[in-house]
Formats: C-alpha cells, structure tokens, sequence
C-alpha cells in the first residue's frame, strides 16, 4: 500500500459531457414607449458594442480548449456572442430551443427591466418565492426548469466525452447552477453577461463546476 495519499482532483467520468455555459453579452437599453425585435412572442433584442467586447473576451478565453461543438438558442443575442468563438474554432452553433430566456409574459419586450428597476409589486413576490408565474403571462419556474433540463440533456447525450460551449441566458444560467446543486431556484439568478458557468452531465447525474467566472473580462465589462 503507498505511504502517501493526495487529495482527490476531479476528472471527467467516461462518457460525460463538459457544458460550458456562457452568458450572452450585453444587450441594447431598454427605451420607454419601445419594444425591443421580437421572436416567437420574446424580446430579441442585439448585443450592444459592451457585448460584443465580452463575446471577443470569450472567444479569446476558449480558442485554444479542445472544444467539440457550440450551441445557441433561438435568440440573436446567443448567436452574436457565439460568432467570435465559432470562427476561432471553425464550429458551425448549432441552435437549442428549449433553452431560450425565460418567457416573461407581459413584460417581455423590454417592459421588464423597467418594472424591476421599479420594484414593481409582482417582481418583489416573484423574486422572494423564487416564482416567474408570479409576473403577469410569464411561464413558471417549473416549466423553465423542466424545458432546460431537456435542452441540456439532450446536448450532453450528443456529445459524450466532449467539452461544449453553450451560449445561453441569464435565466437558463440560473436555472441550470440551481437544478444541479439543489439550490433555491433563484439562487444563481445574476450571472454576469460574458460569462461562463459549468456543469458536467453524467448519465442522470448533473454536477455544478464552477460559476460566474468573469476573469476573462477585465477590461471590458
């Protein structure tokens, strides 16, 4: 028997996939009285010149990992940012929908960042009970939970023994970190656009790897 023991490093089981999550750059303001594009009823609005700094700091960050595929959402914002990446790799993103942002009802458009800045009544109670069916029309937390875990293990069965970029939303950032750790489904809710989480999905297991990870920004946020 060795006379010494290190401390456990993980590494990837056979067969999992590595899920890089990215969130998309900044996007445009908001503007009273406008809506921003929409598509498929959901505010679509484009990266703003912030965004695209933080999709180049992206791209800049993962061009040399052994990454074997990149995927968006139906959203313009996940396309924008995935471009650098997708050229530095010579990857063609391929587009899930079941992870689109968070389908705010009412309040889709651009409608509300104004009412969260505002603490309007129906963001305070949907933000304490860790509820969107609280905002008028929007989809619950259950269904969001349930539709992203679809989407992401339907890419992790794709790609086994692969590491993938995925460019996604703060709302499917928060929703993917809570369903792997058990957390409180708002507990993720914020991370930073540019900015890449991991999850590694084993069979029915899904592990948290890391969070938020801003390094690559400085200078550009």
């Amino acid at each position: 028997m060795s006379e010494e023991a290190r401390q456990h490093r993980f590494t990837l089981p056979e067969g999992a996939a590595d899920l890089l999550l990215i969130r998309h750059g900044e996007t445009q303001a908001a503007r009273r009285g406008e809506s921003f594009p929409m598509v498929d009823g959901q505010g679509d609005p484009p990266l703003r010149p912030e965004g695209e700094a933080q999709a180049r700091a992206v791209a800049a960050r993962l061009r040399d990992w052994q990454i074997g595929a990149i995927w968006v959402t139906t959203m313009q914002r996940t396309h924008q940012t995935a471009a650098p990446l997708a050229q530095a790799l010579s990857l063609t993103p391929q587009v899930e929908r079941d992870l689109r942002e968070v389908y705010l009802g009412d309040w889709d458009g651009g409608e509300y960042r104004f009412r969260a800045a505002a603490n309007d009544p129906a963001f305070l109670r949907a933000r304490e009970r860790h509820e969107w069916g609280e905002l008028p029309g929007a989809e619950t937390t259950a269904d969001l939970h349930a539709r992203v875990e679809r989407g992401l293990r339907r890419i992790a069965a794709a790609h086994p023994d692969s590491t993938v970029a995925v460019v996604v939303h703060g709302g499917v950032v928060g929703a993917a970190m809570a369903i792997a750790t058990g957390a409180q489904p708002f507990a993720f809710n914020g991370a930073a656009n540019g900015s890449i989480s991991r999850i590694v999905i084993h069979g029915p297991r899904m592990i948290a790897r890391g969070f938020n990870d801003v390094s690559h920004l400085d200078g550009v946020m």
